[in-house]
């Protein structure tokens, strides 16, 4: 089985798991060539380390049940996708809204700026520049498809 039919049986897998989990959503799985699989698991409130800690210990030892990985060779880390990885679903756009993101767009130019709204198709960032009374509220509207990468800022 090649890496590709791997994460999607994962995927099945994790998708089981959290049906009948209103609000969590699986948002990307990772396999490195040494077995090493890396499952990121959200929810539109936040999910607790708890309920991250229940899906590792099923979904282990449904791996370890099923020889999925033949000798039993393989690590598996659940968690929520941490600050420095960028968003990837639309659903994690909408969690994040009121919050500060850079957006890198694909010609490489950088937005920073308020996530004020995202629809299916757009997002709006809102930059601030200048200071006092020659501050300006400048309002970005991109595209999804014109995203490279958005990741979410921690403003103090």
């Amino acid at each position: 089985m090649n890496i590709e039919d791997q994460i999607q049986a994962l995927e099945k897998k994790m998708e089981a798991l959290i049906n009948g989990e209103p609000g969590v959503f699986l948002v990307e799985i990772r396999i490195k060539p040494t077995n090493n699989v890396k499952v990121f698991v959200d929810a539109d409130s936040g999910v607790s380390i708890d309920k991250l800690v229940q899906y590792n210990r099923k979904l282990y030892r449904d791996l370890e049940e099923t020889s999925f990985f033949p000798g039993g060779d393989f690590s598996l880390e659940i968690s929520s996708p941490g600050l420095d990885e960028p968003l990837k679903l639309h659903r994690q756009y909408l969690k994040n809204i009121g919050r500060y993101a850079e957006v890198v767009q694909n010609d490489g130019i950088k937005i920073e700026g308020k996530l004020v709204s995202a629809t299916e198709s757009e997002i709006v960032v809102e930059e601030e520049k200048g200071k006092n009374k020659k501050k300006e509220v400048i309002k970005h509207i991109i595209s999804f498809d014109n995203i490279k990468t958005t990741i979410i800022q921690i403003k103090f």
